[in-house]
Parts: structure tokens; sequence; C-alpha cells
């Protein structure tokens, strides 16, 4: 089953599961707001896409907690993406072990088309 992770409120979110559904693709959505992701399961996001990837650095977020101005540490970018995970970019498309982040319909039809 494909699972989509962001938040509600997100645009992109919302695109992503109208153009899920216009497609007729069933999905599962996590709010981060609702139900955050355990560190487990962010550690294996990272692994499996970077942390360069995942983490929204251009969002309201990044800018209200003044990271531009910082030199972060892996480690200590992981525990403030832990701690803000409306940071994650969005969405993040997860199935089976494979996961894909940002919206592209084309990089989406090949994603859901392809096996995990």
């Amino acid at each position: 089953m494909l699972e989509v992770i962001g938040i509600s409120n997100c645009d992109t979110i919302k695109k992503t599961k109208e153009w899920l559904s216009e497609k007729g693709i069933s999905y599962s959505f996590r709010d981060v707001k609702k139900d955050p992701l355990s560190p487990n399961e962010l550690a294996e996001m990272v692994m499996r896409t970077g942390l360069d990837t995942l983490v929204n650095r251009k969002g309201r977020k990044w800018k209200m907690l003044g990271l531009q101005d910082k030199e972060l540490s892996d480690n200590d970018l992981f525990e403030v993406l832990l701690e803000h995970q409306t940071m994650i970019k969005r969405p993040v498309l997860r199935k089976g072990e494979a996961i894909m982040v940002g919206f592209d319909e084309d990089a989406l039809q090949n994603f859901i088309e392809g096996d995990s």
C-alpha cells in the first residue's frame, strides 16, 4: 500500500492526494502533526533518501527557527527534523521499502508502477 506522509493543510499534499485519486490509486495518509514519525522511522527515511533530500530549507519553519544562519551537524539536523517534522519536504511517499520525496507527476507514476 502506498503511504503519503506530510501535513494535511499543505497545498502540495492536497495536489498529490488529488492526483492519486484521479488515477484511482489507493493510499493511506499520515499527518505528521497528528502522528509524528518515530526516531527509527525518520532514521530509515534518512538512510534511504539522505538528510538533504528530506529537509525543506525553503519552508517557513526553517526560517522561523533561524536555521539558515547555523552550521548544523547531521546529528543536530536530524534532531531538529525529528522535533519539527513540518520541515520534512512534502510529499514523502512510501511503498514497501521504497521512498520518494517531492511531487513530480512522471516520477510519481514511475514510482507507483515500479516494484519495491
